[in-house]
């Protein structure tokens, strides 16, 4: 049987980066990589194709896409080189996972509904959780299999989530606004009485683990509003900036009170859209 269309381009990419990581020819700098060097860059692609989807630029999207697949490869090349495993590896792992996770579709369990799979899901995840624990002679813990280098807020949900499912968690979204009142006192509190960097940063990071609770109980995504909102401000700064400009005097140039003044026209506007 001929090679698919896709299983041709696939085994191109994995000639490319072996091609790069050749020592007799290929690249300086790709030849110069590990697996810690590589993590940061594979985070920011998966921010850029976060960011490609919430633009709707689905060209964009086909890049970025490309650029977090090259990542793999890139990990699988460096793992194949070591003798721990390759990209075909890789594949095999996940499709086994995938098919072990989704009994109702591959095999003969019954899931009628997407809630009763997101808890059938976790049940699955926990089991394989205890498995490892296990085998690690570790004691078991609610938070195991959250990742340490998520995103702060991210693994802020997660824990909290964790800890929720356990009965650890606010019965309604009351309690959360309360507490993030007596977080809010508390920092205030610090501040006032001119306490060290440390206790100020203590007090912060309560509060904003409290936010990120917050987010939980509304079901938003907090590093996804953040994102909404770094792009909102961005907009709006760019804005002002430009208006200040046509009036031929650049922002930093114009004091707090003009550049107010410029930020609360763009702000009403937008709320009349």
């Amino acid at each position: 049987m001929p090679e698919s269309k896709t299983l041709t381009h696939i085994n191109q990419l994995l000639d490319i980066m072996e091609k790069l990581r050749d020592p007799n020819g290929g690249c300086p700098w790709d030849l110069e990589q590990n697996f810690d060097t590589i993590a940061p860059h594979t985070i920011e692609e998966a921010y850029e194709v976060a960011e490609a989807i919430a633009k709707g630029d689905m060209a964009e999207l086909k890049d970025e896409l490309g650029d977090l697949m090259f990542q793999v490869v890139f990990y699988a090349q460096m793992a194949k080189e070591a003798g721990d495993f390759d990209f075909n590896d890789v594949i095999e792992a996940i499709s086994e996972k995938m098919i072990r996770r989704h009994p109702h579709v591959f095999g003969n369990k019954d899931i009628a509904t997407a809630e009763a799979q997101t808890t059938a899901w976790e049940e699955t995840k926990a089991r394989e959780r205890a498995e490892k624990q296990a085998a690690s002679n570790q004691p078991p813990s609610a938070l195991d299999g959250v990742a340490g280098n998520l995103p702060a807020l991210t693994r802020a949900v997660k824990l909290q989530n964790r800890a929720g499912r356990v009965g650890f968690d606010w019965p309604s979204i009351l309690p959360v606004f309360e507490k993030i009142e007596e977080e809010m006192a508390e920092l205030r509190a610090e501040i006032d009485k001119n306490a060290n960097e440390d206790r100020i940063a203590e007090e912060y990071g309560d509060l904003l683990f409290v936010i990120a609770n917050l987010g939980r109980h509304l079901k938003l995504e907090p590093e996804t509003v953040l994102r909404t909102a770094n792009r909102k401000f961005t907009r709006r700064f760019q804005t002002v900036e430009q208006r200040l400009n046509a009036r031929g005097k650049p922002i930093d140039q114009c004091s707090l009170e003009e550049m107010d003044e410029v930020w609360n026209e763009i702000r009403k506007e937008d709320k009349s859209q």
